[in-house]
């Protein structure tokens, strides 16, 4: 048992650090709250982009949906546990804290690994889903809302429909018109000459793949930012239960 004095010493530490982890705490919380936040983002915002390539698409926005709802109920497990003290739950939170650091390192490395192979695979995708764009409903549903929600025609430009079956019975889709273009007819979308007026002629290879970097390029830059962050939590943690167990401090 350490001496009265020097335990009276060591608990105006105990404190800070009780402070300093349980801000960190709710902070931790609320990153959970936007790592959610931001998975489902990415979830929802990328996922024309995944229907066309998923074999090959990324995990990350599932990895931040995951980990961003188990870290909402392990930050407020974390402020649980400083409050009492207990050295054994604030090991286990650091313990935490250190698998959550690894999991958002994965998800960060692997959204930035896919952001610079993007261009093969969504190349050979996309061309793929614009020569069966009238054989499956997933591949046709996913060229219309790129080239809606992009405003864009084609792979390369619109002219690129001139080989495909669809455009030899049908013409162009009606996806490719212009916002509000009430000229864009069907007639007008069989004749290319006829429909460079009405459509949108700038191909949607370069803007898919564009719009898919810079996407998972910010996913990627939150994953690293909150995962680092975890190191001073994971400091926190293992300081205030090495303080408790060396000085037999109880909470009253």
């Amino acid at each position: 048992m350490s001496p009265p004095s020097r335990r009276l010493q060591t608990k105006p530490v105990i404190t800070c650090l009780k402070t300093f982890l349980i801000s960190y705490s709710l902070i931790f919380w609320f990153t959970g709250v936007i790592l959610l936040g931001v998975g489902i983002w990415g979830k929802v915002s990328l996922e024309k982009y995944f229907s066309l390539v998923s074999e090959e698409s990324t995990n990350a926005p599932y990895v931040l949906i995951g980990t961003g709802a188990i870290i909402i109920i392990f930050g407020l497990f974390g402020c649980f546990a400083t409050c009492r003290g207990s050295p054994w739950m604030l090991k286990l939170y650091a313990m935490f804290l250190t698998l959550v650091f690894l999991a958002e390192l994965v998800a960060g490395i692997s959204g930035f690994i896919f952001r610079h192979e993007i261009k093969a695979t969504l190349g050979v995708a996309y061309t793929n889903a614009v020569k069966s764009y009238n054989s499956t409903e997933s591949s046709r549903s996913a060229v219309d809302v790129i080239q809606s929600a992009l405003q864009c025609c084609g792979i390369s430009n619109y002219t690129d429909w001139r080989d495909t079956d669809y455009f030899k019975e049908n013409g162009l889709p009606s996806s490719c018109c212009k916002t509000n273009d009430v000229n864009c007819t069907p007639e007008i979308l069989k004749d290319l000459d006829k429909a460079m007026k009405e459509v949108n002629v700038r191909g949607c290879f370069s803007l898919v793949t564009s719009t898919m970097e810079n996407n998972l390029g910010i996913i990627a830059g939150i994953s690293f930012g909150i995962a680092f962050f975890q190191l001073i939590g994971i400091f926190l943690a293992c300081c205030l239960s090495r303080y408790i167990t060396n000085n037999q401090y109880e909470m009253v």
